[in-house]
């Protein structure tokens, strides 16, 4: 759980459970890497800025830049969707109502209130005790949340899980007449052993590249492969902004509500307040015209997101990009799946 800017973070007791683990999901801070010396986008030359798009375009080559589109709705939904009380209004009520929906005997729901950037999944009692196979789902995990919570579950749980299951049982003698009865046995828990997934699933519906970091961020070896660096990183999350500037007509009226718990659907349940200064919207008026920003924007997202999908390939998992839902409903569409590569 990641706290919103300036936000006081509710789950700080948190440091006091076994599965809180220092940086454990930080990755691995490379101080010589990360300039000390960042200047905005509205102070780059008219040269500089198109040297970066220059970047941007040829780190996109190759690169799928038509997204599939997969809007998609569970059948057992529709009775719900359609109910005409199930609307805006409702959605508070619904809201404070929902953990009392889960307390069924056959249910067991345990809320974890860590920082993700700290979470050590292996060590949830439940989790170590049961080895349970993990589903991640997030929406939206707001920029740098989503490194965190892919290296939570891909290095974290996964990778300890794996080398489990690797150790060797301990040997122990046995007759011949029970030895043809074990064989099946040690056949059928051997192939157990190979089909159970740690992470077996890992949906997230994607945002906030703004807000994304070099030094969280899971795609530094694909940036690299690609001839860039903590640089053009920090450039291009500060450009992905033009991709959503569709939302800055909400973002005044939302910031004013920004201390009541009941956030408008508008402001995409995430801080969305970044300057001009930042962004260099003012600056960019006589280079760029509003859609050629928003195609920029839209492919720093792309390569951003790029780094992610070959990092979940390299560790293997198959991993992709689809539209989950329509612009109109969201300028935040974009969602990534990825489920473990079969072997056979």
């Amino acid at each position: 759980m990641v706290p919103a800017l300036g936000r006081r973070f509710c789950g700080e007791h948190g440091q006091q459970e076994v599965y809180f683990v220092q940086d454990i999901n930080a990755g691995v801070k490379d101080v010589a890497e990360i300039p000390t010396d960042q200047v905005t986008l509205s102070s780059l030359s008219k040269e500089e800025l198109e040297n970066l798009i220059i970047k941007l375009k040829k780190a996109s080559n190759g690169l799928e830049l038509d997204l599939e589109e997969q809007v998609l709705s569970h059948p057992a939904l529709q009775e719900a969707l359609n109910d005409p009380k199930n609307g805006d209004s409702a959605f508070k009520h619904l809201k404070q109502q929902v953990d009392g929906k889960h307390k069924k005997r056959d249910s067991i729901f345990e809320r974890l209130q860590v920082d993700i950037q700290h979470l050590c999944l292996n060590k949830v009692p439940i989790l170590e005790k049961n080895k349970l196979p993990m589903v991640g789902i997030g929406k939206h995990l707001c920029g740098a949340a989503t490194d965190l919570a892919l290296r939570c579950l891909v290095e974290s749980y996964a990778t300890c899980c794996n080398e489990e299951n690797q150790e060797p049982a301990p040997k122990r003698t046995k007759n011949k007449a029970e030895g043809s009865s074990n064989h099946s046995n040690d056949d059928d828990n051997e192939r157990n052993k190979e089909d159970f997934k740690p992470v077996a699933g890992i949906v997230i519906a994607l945002c906030c590249h703004h807000r994304c970091d070099w030094t969280h961020y899971v795609g530094r070896e694909f940036f690299r492969s690609v001839g860039l660096g903590p640089v053009e990183f920090h450039y291009f999350q500060r450009m992905s902004s033009w991709a959503t500037c569709g939302m800055r007509g909400t973002i005044t009226k939302a910031s004013t509500n920004e201390e009541s718990e009941d956030h408008t659907n508008n402001t995409e349940e995430h801080d969305q307040t970044y300057s001009k200064t930042e962004t260099g919207s003012d600056a960019l008026q006589g280079l760029l015209t509003v859609e050629e920003r928003k195609e920029i924007g839209s492919l720093c997202k792309l390569v951003i997101d790029h780094g992610r999908i070959r990092y979940l390939q390299q560790r293997g998992y198959k991993a992709a990009l689809q539209y989950y839902t329509d612009s109109s409903v969201s300028l935040e569409n974009v969602l990534l799946t990825a489920v473990p590569e079969t072997t056979r």
